[in-house]
């Protein structure tokens, strides 16, 4: 399998409508020109220009989506991003900032002013800028993680 096709694989169709379902619930907006194709939407993301990225529930959440973009900007194939705890996508020094952010959003339902340093699989250090994050909630409103969107890095 190619990152070309991976959205049609890993429950990512059905977790592209989750977040995007959750985005336009919490955000007010949609992140991408709806279709009503759901198999269009998740190949669109797939392919976005902008990061979309998420994590799960867990104590210490792993990573459960990245699109094209996340894959490229962290260095990281499919297996490892989706074995990879959320959390080390920042340096140690940065996670108790990122940790906040987490927690704001948890009870806000999103944030869309988010700045921090980020790190690759590779090492390399990159500052996003005005990210969102918001929560993510299935068809019967259970929270079932948290995702992230920017179009906005530096690297470092």
């Amino acid at each position: 399998m190619t990152t070309d096709t991976a959205w049609r694989h890993h429950n990512w169709i059905a977790h592209t409508q989750i977040m995007l379902n959750s985005f336009r619930r919490f955000v007010g907006r949609e992140l991408i020109a709806r279709t009503g194709d759901i198999d269009e939407e998740a190949e669109i993301v797939f392919d976005a220009s902008f990061v979309v990225v998420s994590h799960g529930t867990q104590d210490d959440p792993v990573l459960n989506y990245g699109n094209g973009m996340a894959l490229s900007l962290w260095k990281m194939d499919i297996p490892t991003l989706t074995s990879t705890p959320s959390r080390l996508t920042a340096e140690p020094m940065h996670r108790d900032e990122r940790a906040q952010l987490m927690t704001r959003a948890a009870q806000d339902g999103f944030v869309d002013d988010y700045r921090g340093i980020r790190i690759s699989s590779s090492g390399e250090r990159f500052l996003i800028e005005q990210a969102i994050v918001w929560n993510l909630v299935d068809a019967d409103g259970q929270r079932v993680g948290q995702a992230a969107t920017f179009s906005h890095w530096v690297p470092l």
